[in-house]
């Protein structure tokens, strides 16, 4: 159980966390690891010593990937950083070089045989459904962006949406023909929806939460027969991977993607796609 005072710091902390206006799932993120550290704690906050956070992410990281530990790390680090600027605590408990060394790896995707296979998989569902899973694929949005559009946040004539991404900032993206087409047919099956009626919807009328986003995609990968790890996260990794294939610049990706840095972008440069390899095999003919 966490102390009381423990706690007044706590919650001190994410409130800064939101007035910064960090992600809800990001600041819960937070708080789950940061609960679940202080719970294993016997001693004060203010009295930790820095070899008893170390004997905790020894034991705690026994078990754990390289991220997942890096993750937790992270989470504490900055905490601690945040407890020392206001004073509740005189001294850094967290080193730098207890960060794991995280494996290079590249973002998983769909290639283009996969997509096909999806989209007829999906000829037999709702209109909603189908709007999705295309408004995912052509826009590279996220889920979380996707459930929280609107209708009047959308423009059908020049096939864009003004969506909400990471930090509540607003981006233009745009989507495909196919898209457009999808979307006016299932909004013309609801009832004359005002400005403010959320894009999508769920059975009873309410605004489709992401976790049913994910529900729809799961449910395709599965009819589909794709690898069990794929999700709609993986749809924007495909929609960044068919825009550079098609030559797309890298700034454009980013800009769609909502990426604050084109370091994250460029990752997807080093992915070897069919399309890249065609050009290959072409040039060395």
């Amino acid at each position: 159980m966490v102390d009381t005072e423990t706690r007044l710091v706590l919650n001190d902390y994410l409130l800064s966390l939101k007035m910064a206006n960090k992600a809800p799932a990001t600041i819960n993120k937070y708080r789950l690891i940061l609960e679940m550290f202080f719970r294993d704690m016997s001693t004060p906050l203010e009295a930790l010593p820095m070899d008893e956070v170390f004997d905790w992410l020894e034991a705690y990281g026994q078990t754990k990937k390289e991220k997942t530990r890096a993750l937790v790390l992270t989470t504490l680090s900055r905490f601690f950083a945040f407890c020392q600027a206001e004073d509740y605590i005189d001294r850094p408990l967290v080193k730098t070089r207890w960060r794991p060394t995280i494996p290079d790896s590249l973002p998983k995707y769909l290639d283009d045989a996969e997509v096909t296979r999806m989209k007829m998989s999906a000829e037999t569902y709702s209109l909603r459904d189908r709007a999705i899973i295309t408004f995912l694929l052509s826009s590279g949005c996220r889920r979380t962006e996707a459930s929280m559009l609107n209708t009047a946040d959308v423009s059908f004539s020049n096939r864009s949406a003004v969506v909400t991404g990471k930090g509540r900032k607003l981006r233009e993206i745009h989507f495909s023909e196919e898209c457009r087409l999808l979307l006016e047919a299932y909004l013309r099956t609801r009832s004359s929806p005002s400005d403010a009626a959320p894009m999508f919807l769920n059975r009873f009328g309410e605004r489709l939460k992401p976790i049913g986003i994910y529900k729809v995609v799961r449910k395709l990968r599965k009819e589909t027969g794709l690898p069990s790890d794929i999700g709609p996260h993986h749809l924007r990794h495909t929609f960044a991977t068919q825009m550079l294939a098609r030559g797309a610049d890298l700034s454009f990706i980013g800009d769609e993607m909502g990426h604050t840095d084109l370091n994250t972008t460029r990752i997807y440069a080093r992915i070897p796609t069919e399309d890249m390899k065609a050009a290959y095999q072409k040039i060395m003919e």
